[in-house]
Formats: C-alpha cells, sequence, structure tokens
C-alpha cells in the first residue's frame, strides 16, 4: 500500500506541475483570452498525457496489484497417479492419497431433477429402515457385498459378472471415495451386474415389508430394485467404448462435423438384434426394395468389428443422421447415453425398464416417443414429421443432447453415487463390519496387475485428486402432486403424439 500512496502522491505533483506550466504559458503569450487554437492544443497534449499516465499506470499499479494478489493464488493442484510396485511384491494400497476432503469452493448448485428419484427409490425402506437380515435375503442373486469403513472399501466376491462389468463397477466406487475422499458414512450393500431387475413389488405390498435392497443398473415399475451408474462410464473394455468422460469429448466434437440440416433425413441404429425380440421386431422397419419407413438399420457384428480393430464402431462417426433410435435390449441398454449425446433427435422407442438419469428426460422436449407394438409406421411417421418441422426436430435433439452433456457429466455421476450411497446408509439399521472373507480394494489393486484395454480406460478414468467443490446440493423429494403431475406430463406428451400419428395414417389410408 505504502508504494500505491507513492504513486499516487507522484501523479498528484506531476499534475500540478503540468497545470502551472500551462497557466504560466497562456499568461504570458495570450494572457487573459486563448485562442481555440491554443486550448485545443492544450486539450491534446492532455489528452496525450492521460495516455501515457494509464500506460505507466498499467505497468506500475496494476503489475504491483497483481504480484500482490499472486501471493495468495490457490496453489497448483496435486495429483496422485497410480503407484504400481515394479517387484514380485504383493501391491498394497498407497498411504499418501489425501484422507480428508477439503474442498477450495463451496457449493451452491442444485442437483439435476433426475436426483429427486434417489428419495422415490428409497422410499420401500423409509418406514423399516434396512436391517442386515434384508440385506443377506439380497445375496440370492448378488454378485458381491460392497463395504465402506473409514473411507476403505472391501469387497466380498459371490459370482463372476458378464465381462467386466463387476470390476469397472467396483472401480468407479474406488473413484467416488478418490473423488470426496472421508465423505462417505460407512455403509455395507448387496449388487447385482445383470440386467433384468429381480425384487418384485408384489412380494412386499406394504410398507412394513422389508424387500431385500439389492443395486443394478436399471429397473422397472414391478421391481424394487435400486439404480445406480452403469460400468461403462469408466469404460467398456470387450468392445473398447472409452470412459465415459472422453467418450463424450468425442461424440460432442463429433456433432459439429455435419450441420443438423445437412445430414442423412433417416432415422439411424446399429446394434446387436438378437439380444431381445423387440430388436428382432425393428429389424422388419429396414429400408428395403418392397418398403420405405424412413430407418437405416445395421447389425452389429463385435466379433468381426474385434478383428478388424473397432474401425467402424466409432461412437463420434454415428451422428450423421437426423433421427436416432434408442431401444432397449433384455433390459435397459447402455446405448441410451451415447444416443441421446448426438444432437440427432432421438427416437425413443417405449422402453419398460429406466435407469439412473433417463427419468429427467421428457418425451417431446428431449426426444420423441415410439410405440413399440407397431415400430416400423410409428418410426415413419416420425421422420416425416420431422423433415416437415426441422426447426422443432432439431430444437428436439439438441435439447436432448445438451441434457446429457451438461446434466449428465462424470461430475454429476459423482454426486449421484455420492447422494445415493449416503441417503442409503440414513437407513441402516446396524453398524457396517468387515467381512471375514472379503478383500480390500484400492485403485493399485485393482489397477496394477491387468494390462491391455482394461488397465488403459482404469488409467484414463483414474481420479487424480479429491474434487475442488463439495457435492451437488439434493433436491427436496416429490410431493404426491408433483410425482402425479410429473407422470400426467409424459403421458399426455406421448398421448399427442400418438393422435398426430393416427391422423397422419388416417389421411394416408383414405387416399
Amino acid at each position: 500500500m505504502e508504494r500505491i500512496n507513492d504513486l499516487l502522491n507522484h501523479l498528484n505533483n506531476s499534475w500540478h506541475e503540468s497545470v502551472l506550466h500551462s497557466r504560466c504559458f497562456i499568461g504570458t503569450h495570450w494572457e487573459k483570452r486563448p485562442s481555440a487554437t491554443t486550448i485545443g492544443v492544450f486539450f491534446v497534449f492532455l489528452f496525450f498525457g492521460a495516455l501515457v499516465f494509464v500506460r505507466w499506470n498499467d505497468a506500475s499499479i496494476f503489475s504491483y496489484l497483481s504480484s500482490e494478489r499472486s501471493t495468495y493464488k490457490t496453489p497448483s493442484k496435486q495429483e496422485f497417479p497410480l503407484k504400481c510396485t515394479n517387484t514380485n511384491l504383493t501391491q498394497t494400497c498407497p498411504k499418501d492419497y489425501p484422507t480428508k476432503h477439503n474442498p477450495t469452493y463451496p457449493s451452491n448448485v442444485t442437483c439435476p431433477s433426475y436426483f429427486r428419484w434417489i428419495h422415490e427409490d428409497l422410499r420401500p425402506w423409509n418406514s423399516t429402515g434396512i436391517t442386515r437380515d434384508m440385506i443377506e435375503q439380497a445375496r440370492r442373486t448378488a454378485h458381491f457385498r460392497l463395504v465402506i469403513v473409514n473411507g476403505k472399501a472391501y469387497v466380498e466376491k459371490y459370482r463372476k459378472a458378464m465381462g467386466t462389468r463387476d470390476m469397472f463397477t467396483l472401480w468407479g466406487i474406488l473413484q467416488l471415495l478418490r473423488w470426496y475422499p472421508e465423505n462417505l458414512p460407512d455403509l455395507e450393500l448387496m449388487f447385482d451386474c445383470d440386467d433384468s431387475p429381480v425384487v418384485p413389488s408384489r412380494d412386499f405390498p406394504g410398507p412394513n415389508t422389508g424387500p431385500p435392497p439389492l443395486f443394478r443398473y436399471s429397473a422397472d415399475e414391478f421391481n424394487l430394485d435400486i439404480v445406480f451408474p452403469d460400468w461403462s462410464f469408466w469404460g467398456w473394455a470387450e468392445i473398447n467404448i472409452k470412459p465415459w468422460e472422453h467418450v463424450l469429448e468425442d461424440i460432442i466434437e463429433g456433432n459439429k462435423r455435419i450441420k443438423w440440416k445437412d445430414r442423412v433425413p433417416y432415422a439411424y441404429w446399429k446394434g446387436n438384434p438378437y439380444v431381445a425380440p423387440t430388436r428382432k421386431d425393428l429389424m422388419k422397419c429396414n429400408v428395403s426394395d418392397k418398403s420405405d419407413w424412413n430407418t437405416l438399420l445395421y447389425i452389429q457384428d463385435w466379433d468381426r468389428e474385434s478383428k478388424q480393430g473397432y474401425k467402424q464402431s466409432n461412437l463420434a462417426d454415428q451422428c450423421n443422421h437426423r433421427y436416432k433410435i434408442y431401444i432397449e435390449g433384455w433390459a435397459w441398454s447402455v446405448s441410451e447415453k451415447y444416443i441421446l449425446a448426438c444432437d440427432s433427435m432421438t427416437l425413443f422407442i417405449k422402453s419398460h425398464f429406466y435407469d439412473f438419469f433417463i427419468r429427467g428426460m421428457e418425451p417431446l422436449q428431449h426426444y420423441w416417443p415410439i410405440r413399440d407394438n407397431s415400430k416400423c409406421s410409428s418410426l415413419k411417421f416420425a421422420v416425416e414429421w420431422g423433415n416437415n418441422h426441422t426447426e422443432k426436430a432439431q430444437a428436439i435433439g439438441k435439447a436432448g443432447s445438451n441434457f446429457i452433456q451438461e446434466d449428465l457429466k462424470m461430475g454429476y455421476v459423482y454426486d449421484y453415487m455420492f447422494h445415493l450411497l449416503n441417503e442409503y446408509a440414513k437407513l441402516l439399521k446396524f453398524k457396517p463390519s468387515i467381512p471375514p472373507g472379503s478383500v480390500e480394494l484400492c485403485s493399485e489393486i485393482m489397477a496394477c496387475p491387468v494390462n491391455d484395454t482394461t488397465k488403459h480406460f482404469m488409467v484414463e478414468s483414474l481420479v487424480m485428486s479429491p474434487s475442488d467443490t463439495l457435492p451437488c446440493i439434493m433436491p427436496l423429494p416429490y410431493d404426491p402432486l408433483d410425482l402425479k403431475d410429473y407422470y400426467e406430463r409424459r403421458t399426455n406428451s406421448t398421448m399427442l403424439v400418438e393422435m398426430w400419428e393416427n391422423e397422419y395414417w388416417g389421411n394416408i389410408n383414405k387416399k
């Protein structure tokens, strides 16, 4: 501050000297009535003097303030990469990773609307809480038991999951512990990595019946399974799909290659049609010599793709059509988020299953609803409507991709996991303890022994440092009227589309 005062005093003295000099000059030569030219010269002199001052001021005062401010700059963030031992010794967990979460910034952001469903998914246990006996009942189909005690993760495995589902699910939970160290309470849960939900609500009709709490990737209206982010957010090694953060970046770049109006004006789908009857039925809608349903459908042969280096399965290259089709498989499909991330209008064939985020999206706002019992005619009408209402169709596609790109960033995925596990832990009626047959997990123990694509994706999705912020703020639960309005709004939007569709085909049939 003393230096600033000195600079200001110097400026003040300089100003007085220049004014006195001007008065003397004027008084000597023109006495009382200076000419307009002289006044102009004076102000030009004053203007250039001001410019000199600003330049000097910028170089002196502001640079001084900047140097003072730099004293308080946030230090560069320390990172904690994997520490794999290069010896034959058993891999151990490092001791230097922060055990406390000290965020630089507070959180004043409310979580996206789909977080409200955490309250609904856990509602069956609001009255009874969750006992150890309930958890043991969930073991019947579980692939593993996860226990978190004092910020450390322990796993007890029961059976092998398909591919690397269980491995990357556990990896994701370990990254959550690195993202928010020491923030998760002690807890114990069972996880089933298969597709279809298995906890029927009809078997637990009352509020005090105590269904087994079982976590999985999707559920439906007839079951009480608790939905959790799927493994592919950290990578799908078997089919070379990178961690979500990197795939999303690629798709955003892919969206820029072709403007929506210049894209192929057909509906596109590529996948494995043999996993479910509903997908086999979809293939009947493919364009052919005999019929044109405005669709281009392709069979994905993953065996051939793996042998050819996955050259034809890059998700960023699949945003070239105005419309993309989403259809479930045995249950919900992992492809959902990749399809919605394109700016194309998603033609969402009626799904009987939901994952953790889709309940935050609305028909006619984020996607176009398609009937599941008359797919071909429904798809053809959707494309016809879109090509005749290009601005509206483009807006729906953009709203859907904006939702995925903004509300489904990895930061929100971790926040969803954090809030779900916190709310779940509040319901436990017992003190979690480390099972005798369990194994402690950390990122090094999981990633260091593996090789190839699996390790590559783990390194890519590794959380290097704790989060700079606290988790987003949980929204309040739905009250009964809000929930009723939610279902009515979705139903009405779908019925409106079906009404338009009926009118379209009615007019076609009259001709």
